[in-house]
């Protein structure tokens, strides 16, 4: 099967790493890719935004599955564009996107199928998002209503917090995605992410990760778009991910399937783990960053068919095969993120970090320069991963690698995966 891949992050060269070891994979394009996925991916589309570029490309270079990482082309229809042109695609159409693409449409099929989540209320002006605010009190939960690249949550311990996220929104700090808010009570409990293939009636469990949203040690600074991850998630029993699919998923994909917008696709559910259950934080439409890292190191069973039978719309005997190790991702980052920072730095260590015992290092900020080094071009730049027994034989392999890279430029976290 020729394949295409959409995207330019960790997330995309994970998924290239697993699916460049299927048997059945042919010619392997990725549009825009990075440093690390041009080692063993053909370039794809020049311009991956330009819609009818790429469906072009794909009719020359007979592409048989077109799998989209990032949310935002499949939020702009990318998905739906493609499959109308005749081509099977991994990933929602647009108006299944919604679960991504607003907060505030979850929050309404939540109400609609009584699927567990924080109390809240949805606002289209400051004055009354203040209002509300005023009238719960802190501790609270402020959101951009739309996408904001992982950084549109705010935990807020005080009322004084609280407005100040309201007026970040609405002063344009997420752009559109902050037109409106939700503003939640605060869940208590363990987060956990959980994973689901679907085919638009069907959902596979996927496995589960516990992310690192902060910046900093012990769960401090600004929330970022991952830190780090390990999965499993260590509360994520048996019983509690039937729980999640019975409760939360298979309901979610009922309520799309009578919205007549059936859901295709990997359903990425952020969970709180409270003492009344598992509680839906909020959805994606697509791979976690950096836990699909974690995911693809454990699985055993080929990706490319479980991807290809998703976008055909038929998961019937597909049953993924995860290894017992548990995996790690340490998220190296430049200095400054999520904030502003600089790019082009030169990165060395990469071949002795990637040569350690089961470690893998991929790419999800970098480009190549003219020398070859390989250069920071983004926040989040390398996604430090490791397979262990245990937690902590995979965080001593994960760190250990992290320590051979040699980027003065950048910072990481020192206690994923620790508690």
């Amino acid at each position: 099967m020729n394949v295409l891949l959409i995207g330019g992050g960790g997330r995309e060269h994970a998924l290239a790493w697993k699916l460049s070891q299927s048997p059945a994979l042919g010619t392997f394009y990725c549009s825009p890719g990075n440093a690390g996925i041009a080692q063993i991916a053909a370039p794809g589309p020049t311009n991956p935004d330009d819609f009818a570029q790429v469906a072009e490309f794909c009719r020359e270079a007979a592409i048989d599955l077109v799998v989209v990482g990032p949310e935002a082309p499949l939020v702009a229809g990318l998905a739906d564009y493609l499959r109308a042109a005749g081509f099977a695609v991994f990933g929602p159409s647009a108006a299944a996107a919604q679960l991504e693409a607003s907060k505030s449409f979850t929050k309404a099929v939540c109400d609609e199928r009584v699927i567990p989540t924080a109390a809240y209320g949805h606002f289209v002006s400051r004055e009354e998002a203040m209002a509300y605010a005023r009238a719960k009190g802190a501790p609270l939960v402020v959101k951009a209503d739309g996408l904001a690249a992982g950084k549109g949550v705010t935990v807020c311990e005080t009322l004084a917090e609280a407005e100040a996220a309201v007026a970040s929104c609405f002063d344009g700090a997420f752009g559109e995605g902050g037109s409106s808010v939700v503003i939640e009570e605060k869940l208590i409990g363990e987060e956990a992410s959980f994973f689901a293939i679907c085919d638009g009636t069907r959902a596979v469990p996927f496995g589960s990760g516990k992310d690192h949203k902060r910046a900093f040690d012990g769960d401090e600074g600004p929330n970022t778009g991952g830190m780090g991850v390990i999965s499993p998630a260590p509360q994520m029993t048996p019983a509690l991910a039937d729980r999640v699919m019975r409760e939360i998923v298979t309901p979610t994909l009922e309520a799309m399937s009578a919205r007549g917008t059936p859901f295709q696709g990997v359903l990425y559910a952020g969970l709180m783990i409270t003492a009344d259950g598992p509680k839906l934080i909020e959805y994606n439409v697509r791979f976690g960053d950096p836990e699909c890292q974690v995911l693809m190191l454990r699985l055993k069973s080929d990706l490319l068919p479980i991807l290809f039978a998703s976008a055909k719309g038929d998961l019937s005997g597909v049953a993924p095969e995860w290894g017992d190790e548990t995996a790690i991702t340490v998220v190296l980052a430049a200095e400054g993120y999520p904030g502003d920072y600089e790019k082009g730095s030169v990165i060395r260590g990469l071949d002795a970090a990637g040569a350690l015992p089961g470690v893998t290092v991929f790419h999800a900020g970098t480009k190549r320069g003219m020398d070859g080094a390989v250069l920071s071009n983004g926040g989040r730049v390398l996604n430090v991963s490791a397979l262990g027994r245990d937690a902590t034989e995979a965080r001593a392999r994960a760190y250990a690698a992290a320590a051979a890279i040699d980027w003065p430029e950048g910072f990481y976290r020192r206690d994923v995966g620790l508690r």
